[in-house]
């Protein structure tokens, strides 16, 4: 990181979302799955959005899924994303079911496609935390 360039901003985990955090930072996907009725969900939240009831735990996905939408970032939104123009931000609809919003790496944003294969990797941005963002599948990690 240049000295005047700000930093990329981080999230702040809370406690509806500490346990996502936490299982990122080791390189695991998790999501929360109904206890009533086995939906999986994601973003964290307290009710089920399906039958909305409040009991649920963290499961490990796959990681795996496909582009459902996308859209390629040419202008950044502000300084601390400038060195990463162009990029993909695509909204990732995994196999157990939730969508994710997250950015495309490992390729050329201009070739980014509704319907590309992908699968979760995890970027360091320091302090020990790691952002889930998905690269095409079978690229370095699994089929």
């Amino acid at each position: 990181m240049q000295p005047d360039v700000p930093a990329r901003p981080r999230p702040f985990p809370d406690a509806e979302t500490a346990p996502y955090w936490e299982a990122a930072a080791r390189g695991e996907l998790r999501v929360q799955r109904c206890s009533a009725c086995g939906t999986h969900r994601f973003y964290p939240r307290a009710l089920c959005p399906a039958c909305h009831d409040d009991a649920h735990e963290w499961v490990r996905v796959s990681g795996r899924g496909e582009v459902h939408s996308f859209s390629v970032v040419r202008r950044a939104p502000s300084p601390a994303f400038a060195a990463r123009v162009p990029y993909a931000i695509a909204m990732i609809a995994l196999e157990e079911g939730p969508h994710m919003l997250s950015e495309v790496v490992g390729m050329d944003p201009d070739h980014v496609a509704i319907g590309l294969p992908v699968e979760v990797a995890f970027e360091d941005i320091g302090e020990g935390m790691r952002l889930p963002v998905f690269r095409p599948r079978g690229e370095g990690g699994s089929p």
